[in-house]
């Protein structure tokens, strides 16, 4: 792709809106339970869903990201063009307004909501706001990208990725827009997530400020990062092939940021016994979980009650994750709603 090296924050309020609708479908919520080993029964089980109130299942806290993979595609492409290489993951907020049920049709608005310049690299949000059928609201997530050029990894990397990418990939942007502005239409924030009474297994009154959440150790493979890749659409080669992930200056295939996350949230949406009582979770990543081919990966999740608010009966939860000792979240916090 040819770089055209402009400055990407004149693009600031740039956006638009899905061309199509993503219907959420059942197996699909099924095989991304599965690929965050979420088990929560909700998720697989429409006895289950209904026990919660609703009438499908109810797809994991994180499951939007990999709808947002392909809506962000477009803007992507032209936020790569203003010299960058690459663009990883730093930051992700999933705000939640309405679960999101086995046949919900989503549209998503697109916008690149800021830049920030720190350390000498471009910290650049995208943000996508989901409505559904009835023109509600039912999340918006908060994508913060981190700008990588050529000088940061090895040169060779582009051809490497080139021989081994999955086909039929090539998006390449068309051109630039010669304005940028969004044109969507406003939609309103549901108010279900917020005045549903939840239906958690821990209640308000049993918590208090300081309480640990019974940890939980994840076991990862290569084929957990390949199952993932599939399911999610992120098939960056750094999760499953050696030689890329070594061009790119790391010391073997690493986990996906998205997957760590989703692992988190069904972390905590377990100890509630309601995912749906979930309204906003926020990972900021600050190191990787490395998968080794001769054997598995693991990351043990801790968390505790960091606040409570007794006037709406919810708590924010901080959450832990490490791997071979390091900590993989630099700062990780759920916001839940208790009965």
């Amino acid at each position: 792709m040819v770089k055209v090296l402009f400055d990407v924050a004149g693009l600031v309020g740039y956006g638009y809106r899905t061309d199509d609708f993503y219907e959420v479908g059942r197996e699909k919520i099924r095989e991304y339970a599965r690929a965050v080993q979420d088990f929560h029964l909700a998720h697989w089980s429409e006895d289950a869903a209904g026990e919660l109130g609703y009438t499908g299942l109810i797809a994991p806290p994180t499951f939007l990201s990999t709808v947002a993979a392909v809506a962000n595609r477009r803007l992507l492409e032209i936020v790569t063009t203003a010299g960058y290489d690459a663009v990883v993951q730093t930051d992700q907020v999933f705000e939640m307004y309405k679960p999101v049920l086995t046949g919900d049709r989503l549209v998503s608005d697109v916008e690149l909501s800021s830049v920030r310049k720190i350390a000498g690299k471009d910290l650049i949000t995208v943000t996508n706001t989901f409505i559904d059928q009835t023109g509600e609201v039912v999340q918006v997530m908060h994508t913060t990208l981190v700008g990588i050029t050529i000088d940061h990894v090895d040169v060779g990397i582009s051809d490497m990725i080139e021989r081994v990418i999955m086909s039929g990939l090539d998006t390449a942007a068309e051109g630039m827009p010669t304005s940028a502005p969004n044109t969507a239409t406003a939609a309103n924030l549901s108010s279900i997530s917020r005045t549903r009474v939840p239906r958690t297994a821990i209640r308000f009154e049993d918590i208090a400020v300081g309480d640990e959440l019974p940890a939980r150790t994840v076991r990862l493979t290569r084929g957990d990062l390949v199952n993932y890749a599939g399911v999610s659409g992120d098939v960056n080669p750094i999760h499953w092939h050696d030689a890329v992930a070594a061009l790119a200056g790391l010391p073997d295939v690493i986990a996906h940021g998205m997957l760590t996350m989703g692992l988190g949230a069904g972390f905590v949406t377990a100890w509630l016994a309601d995912p749906s009582a979930m309204t906003r979770y926020r990972v900021r990543l600050s190191n990787y979980t490395v998968i080794e081919a001769a054997s598995a990966g693991s990351l043990e999740f801790t968390g505790r009650i960091k606040s409570v608010d007794s006037e709406t009966r919810t708590a924010v939860v901080s959450l832990v994750a490490k791997s071979s000792g390091r900590k993989v979240f630099g700062l990780a916090t759920a916001d839940v709603r208790l009965a």
